[in-house]
């Protein structure tokens, strides 16, 4: 499947607002808002870095992440970010596998210390804390069995059927000679080249279609922009999709 207009293009074109830290043409993100009785500060933790928003705001506010950076630090910055914002609770997108609203093993791409943090005392609120290709998921899904495959420092992946999350850690899983994040995520992107790179996210895809067979399938994440075509049966996912799903964790009548 061919693109007369290259993914990158077109990405641009449909982020521009948000890559200028503006989203407020961003309809569906204010409708979540309009369905919340709270104000949600949105974490959206990723490798590379941390974007937060919050509830009435058109504009995200950002900081680098990186390997040095701990959960206290991360509160920390997001806290000096967002002092003049008002806020009832939290939301965070965090990378790494997440039971019961907590972290249960070390994001591999940040610093130490993440499993067992406490996130609401930290914080001060209530705090719901995902994956964070979950809570982009989340924020990209329209119905029906729906699988979202994040591109980004790592490779993040979740399915959605019928409304009910199921996030999944498949970026460490074995592939080829390494593991599947070894050769789709940043990574392998430096490592082996555009070209390269592009061969094996496509074959990835094909595996994961094949085997859960969704209803239609997500691309997203900071690297989807170095693909020069979708695979077939994909769409093209947003960042702002990730504070989207961030604002729906909170969402009136959901218990998760």
């Amino acid at each position: 499947m061919r693109l007369k207009t290259s993914l990158a293009g077109r990405y641009k074109q449909r982020t521009r607002r948000l890559d200028r830290s503006d989203i407020s043409s961003k309809a569906a993100i204010r409708d979540e808002r309009q369905s919340l009785s709270k104000r949600v500060l949105v974490v959206d933790v990723g490798g590379s870095s941390v974007k937060i928003l919050v509830t009435g705001e058109a504009k995200f506010r950002s900081f680098r992440s990186g390997s040095a950076l701990t959960p206290a630090h991360m509160v920390s910055e997001v806290k000096k970010l967002a002092a003049d914002w008002t806020y009832d609770v939290v939301s965070i997108g965090c990378p790494g596998r997440v039971l019961g609203g907590r972290l249960v093993e070390q994001p591999v791409n940040l610093g130490r210390g993440w499993v067992g943090f406490d996130f609401a005392r930290a914080f001060g609120r209530p705090v719901k804390l995902v994956n964070d290709a979950a809570m982009q998921a989340l924020g990209s899904y329209r119905g029906g069995k729906m699988l979202f495959v994040g591109l980004g420092t790592g490779l993040g992946a979740a399915v959605i059927l019928d409304g009910t999350l199921l996030p999944m850690e498949i970026g460490h899983l074995p592939y080829k000679k390494a593991t599947y994040e070894r050769y789709v995520g940043r990574v392998g992107l430096e490592r082996r080249g555009k070209k390269e790179w592009r061969r094996h996210v496509a074959d990835v895809v094909k595996r994961l279609t094949d085997a859960l067979e969704p209803d239609y399938t997500v691309i997203g994440g900071g690297n989807v922009t170095k693909l020069k075509a979708l695979p077939p049966g994909c769409r093209l996912g947003e960042n702002a999709n990730a504070f989207r799903g961030g604002f729906h964790l909170w969402k009136r009548g959901r218990k998760s």
